[in-house]
């Protein structure tokens, strides 16, 4: 507990440490140690499998104040996902009446190490400075360790980069999410490490979501004659996604409407000829401003991704595919990251970041209606060359 004032230490690969005190779970844990710029949503932040064997600083000085409640959570058994949290306040108590418990007594059922006390401040300009890197939360005696011995344990473990981490977080078996209301379409969604809010906004409008395992064939989803396909979030490198870039290459030569964020995006970008790469400390926040070069609109979006694609050409410029012309349709207006790629058919597209705002602003909710109206177009032209046979 919070007053039994349990030391704690926060390790990185490069030796520099941060003292504080453990909450949650007593013990130790090994991640990559990234940020998050959302003052809001620790409980999405923290249930969100794109977060996989990451420890993450939250910037927002003042963590617990809202809670835990049953009906936030982003991963559909209500798991936690990060490896560990970094605070630097915890609430001495709850104020929220959604809140069912605290965050501390949510992290401890589930077995959760947290340090609270830490500069995080000073934590997240060394991550913005020197990159992303290897860390480890150490409690009780294993934080009074020697500094070079628990180095030597954090850089022990497998990097993020190359890690294939989609199978891990993916469900094992096929589920479906009814749609509210009138049933107009059957999506088919490759969980990547999808998040709940997802499915749910398609539930909105109208959509069934058949939520299946990563890298399902597509012949084995032929059998639900899905009206588009989604591919999610999630958490690992885009580069080991080979057998995800396969199947999205056969939904594409099918003739499926696709529709992919964050983690599909780099997928869809690879399944046309793009490459990926590590980026020094990631976008991972609820302020993120993306421009649309295709309309010239600027949203501020949620993002959680380490990794990027990179493009041949310039932001809406067209380059050249198996599947005909493609075009970078979104960047990032901090740093220029491609945030979005589609066909210029209009058949596939995809954005780096979150339409379905768990936790953030609502900018890129409309995403979900331009899959709609692809699909709606697909069935009228299946229609329309239907009845001239």
């Amino acid at each position: 507990m919070i007053n039994q004032r349990i030391p704690a230490v926060l390790v990185l690969g490069d030796g520099t440490t941060f003292p504080g005190f453990s909450f949650g779970e007593a013990g130790e844990v090994f991640g990559e140690a990234v940020f998050t710029t959302a003052m809001t949503g620790y409980q999405e932040t923290m249930t969100d499998p794109s977060y996989h064997r990451q420890i993450v600083v939250m910037t927002a000085p003042q963590i617990g104040n809202t809670g835990w409640n049953d009906e936030d959570n982003e991963s559909h058994d209500n798991q936690i996902w990060v490896s560990g949290l970094v605070i630097r306040d915890l609430s001495k108590r709850v104020s929220n009446w959604r809140a069912d418990r605290t965050l501390e007594e949510e992290m401890s059922s589930q077995g959760v190490v947290g340090i609270y006390g830490v500069d995080t401040r000073t934590v997240v300009r060394h991550l913005r400075n020197y990159g992303s890197i290897a860390a480890g939360i150490f409690t009780g005696d294993a934080a009074r360790e020697g500094v070079d011995t628990l180095v030597a344990r954090v850089n022990a473990q497998p990097s993020m980069a190359g890690a294939d981490l989609a199978d891990e977080v993916s469900t094992n078996e096929p589920y479906t999410v009814a749609p509210k209301g009138e049933k107009r379409y059957t999506v088919v969604a490759y969980d990547m490490g999808i998040k709940t809010a997802t499915p749910g906004h398609f539930a909105d409008r109208g959509i069934e979501t058949i939520v299946v395992p990563a890298n399902t064939l597509y012949s084995e989803i032929a059998k639900y004659n899905p009206d588009g396909v989604f591919i999610s979030n999630g958490p690992g490198d885009p580069a080991t996604a080979d057998a995800m870039v396969e199947v999205t290459r056969d939904v594409i030569s099918a003739g499926v409407p696709l529709f992919g964020i964050c983690f599909g995006n780099q997928i869809l970008g690879r399944a046309l000829g793009l490459s990926t790469f590590k980026l020094k400390f990631g976008h991972r926040g609820v302020n993120v401003p993306v421009k649309n070069h295709l309309t010239g609109k600027i949203d501020i979006t949620s993002q959680n991704h380490g990794f990027a694609l990179e493009a041949p050409v310039g932001p809406g410029e067209s380059f050249d595919t198996d599947f005909g012309p493609a075009v970078v349709t979104h960047t990032c207006l901090n740093d220029g990251v491609v945030e979005g790629v589609a066909l210029e058919s209009g058949m596939a597209y995809s954005v780096q970041y979150h339409p379905e705002s768990a936790a953030g602003p609502h900018d890129a909710n409309p995403l979900f209606d331009q899959f709609i109206a692809l699909m709606d177009t697909h069935r009228a032209g299946s229609s329309t060359g239907a009845s001239q046979k």
